[in-house]
């Protein structure tokens, strides 16, 4: 199957929520506690995954007309990155990330920041992330790649 990348629309809102949702609630444990990932997962919104759409760049990742994962870039800051669990391990997050990433230095910003939660910090690791600051106080691990070197 061929992955397709294109502009998230306005209607994705549901399904995107849905991705985000379902993806932290079976992806993020061990690193959190079921309990914790619940938590996360409630705080959750249609309206926010819509301001999400107004305000960033969502992208989407399709495999034979199904949405397999979606990330949101602003600038030189990654700001989501979540597949759906069923895709979760085969390569969709990776050639999302390559993806906003190739744009980002499309538009020559010299590097691409981010906050990585417990659970995607190694996946950004393995990929040429480095962290940045201490773990903040909502969790986020700060993590930068550099684009142009």
């Amino acid at each position: 199957m061929e992955t397709v990348y294109r502009r998230a629309m306005f209607n994705d809102a549901s399904r995107l929520r849905d991705i985000r949702r379902r993806s932290i609630l079976d992806l993020a444990p061990p690193t959190m506690t079921a309990a914790e990932a619940q938590e996360w997962a409630s705080n959750l919104t249609l309206s926010g995954m819509e301001r999400k759409l107004r305000e960033l760049e969502v992208w989407v990742a399709e495999l034979d007309g199904i949405v397999a994962g979606w990330g949101a870039i602003s600038g030189d800051r990654l700001e989501g990155l979540y597949t759906t669990p069923e895709f979760a391990g085969q390569g969709i997050g990776a050639g999302l990330l390559a993806m906003l990433e190739g744009l980002m230095r499309e538009r020559q910003f010299p590097s691409v920041r981010a906050e990585a939660s417990l659970n995607a910090r190694d996946f950004y690791l393995r990929r040429g992330y480095r962290a940045s600051g201490p773990q903040t106080p909502a969790g986020a691990w700060p993590i930068e790649k550099e684009l142009l070197a």
